[in-house]
């Protein structure tokens, strides 16, 4: 049996899969393609300047503290833009062939189901891989 045959034989598990497959290898970019000890300090830095501004009441802190939350979102931003840009052409092009398969076989709604299954897969495989 050939994959376009097993997916149109079995629709929904083979999205599925293939969701599990297309999250796990893109949190398995992201994981080697990015720092995560820096990207794990960020997000730790970031909770604190978010708990300082709810009670802080002074103007010059409130401006320094809002650029260095802005400073650090934009260097998480940058970090993710490398993964992102691996797998970007590969991804779309594997889009294009799912539509062409799963469009006459579901109609439209083949893509909701991949992102149910792709965000319910993400969360599970980030936690494995202790992804930041």
């Amino acid at each position: 049996m050939t994959i376009t045959e097993v997916i149109t034989s079995y629709p929904i598990y083979s999205l599925i899969g293939i969701s599990a497959i297309v999250t796990l290898i893109s949190t398995l970019a992201q994981k080697f393609l990015t720092d995560q000890k820096v990207l794990k300090h960020l997000k730790e830095r970031q909770k604190e300047i978010q708990k300082e501004l709810k009670g802080c009441k002074d103007e010059h802190l409130l401006k320094e503290l809002n650029s260095e939350l802005m400073e650090i979102t934009g260097t998480m931003f940058k970090a993710s833009m490398k993964p992102m840009a691996a797998t970007i052409i590969p991804f779309i092009l594997l889009f294009i062939w799912l539509k062409g398969i799963y469009t006459p076989l579901m109609g439209s709604k083949w893509i909701w189901y991949y992102l149910g299954f792709s965000i319910a897969s993400s969360i599970v495989i980030r936690k494995i891989l202790k992804v930041h």
